[in-house]
């Protein structure tokens, strides 16, 4: 969770294409500083897809998912998998905020740690992982990494992050259909630990992802540059 006493903004946004909402993290990024506060979006896609970390090859996270749409994040990470079961939701933090000062790890920790004191407020126990477990090469979601989130033994929500002189972009997903929680309670617990306030872009910033999403994201040139 952020700060005691500090107020995030909250976007609730519609299902969206996958190139739409890789445009919208990233120009939330450049934007962090002048927005000047911690931002949580919570999202869906609208329709199946796999997105990769930014900086996997493409010829080889093709081989591993027959699933298409298959694009580049501007996050790290490994392969995830994209359907109307997966949570997804991104935090961004402006450069004057504590969580932009944090290692890479700390940060990944706490925002686990956000993550299982929501699932705890809706009765469901996880924890979070204490080392790494074998996975097969570049898929997010088998095995694990230190501080994932597991269930019963099985990972149940991952993270990406990318830190720049902008902020702080985490973009995470959540795949928990076990524990029996639908996604309105569970983005109600994530919200219960904070103070908040809704928020919305303005059309100027919604058009600037529209062109962003066309020009870079729906592109072969970037998804297969490396």
């Amino acid at each position: 969770m952020t700060e005691s006493g500090q107020i995030i903004r909250v976007w609730r946004c519609d299902a969206a294409s996958p190139a739409w909402n890789m445009a919208a993290d990233e120009l939330l990024l450049r934007e962090a500083a002048v927005l000047g506060q911690a931002l949580l979006r919570f999202y869906s896609w609208n329709c199946v897809a796999s997105s990769f970390g930014y900086f996997q090859r493409y010829a080889d996270v093709e081989k591993l998912t027959e699933s298409r749409p298959l694009i580049r994040r501007p996050t790290g990470g490994g392969l995830v998998c994209h359907d109307k079961y997966e949570w997804t939701y991104s935090m961004i933090f402006p450069p004057n905020h504590k969580w932009w000062q944090l290692k890479a790890e700390e940060s990944y920790r706490r925002v686990h740690n956000w993550l299982k004191c929501a699932f705890d407020i809706c009765g469901v126990p996880t924890e979070l992982c204490t080392e790494k477990r074998s996975a097969g090469p570049g898929q997010c979601f088998v095995g694990a990494e230190k501080n994932d989130l597991q269930y019963c033994g099985k990972k149940i929500a991952g993270a990406a992050q990318r830190r720049n002189r902008n902020g702080l972009l985490i973009q995470g997903s959540v795949h928990a259909r076990a524990t029996g929680i639908d996604r309105e309670t569970w983005e109600a617990a994530m919200l219960q630990q904070n103070g908040y306030i809704d928020s919305h872009p303005p059309e100027s910033f919604t058009s600037e992802v529209c062109g962003l999403a066309k020009q870079k994201y729906e592109s072969d040139g970037y998804n297969c540059k490396r």
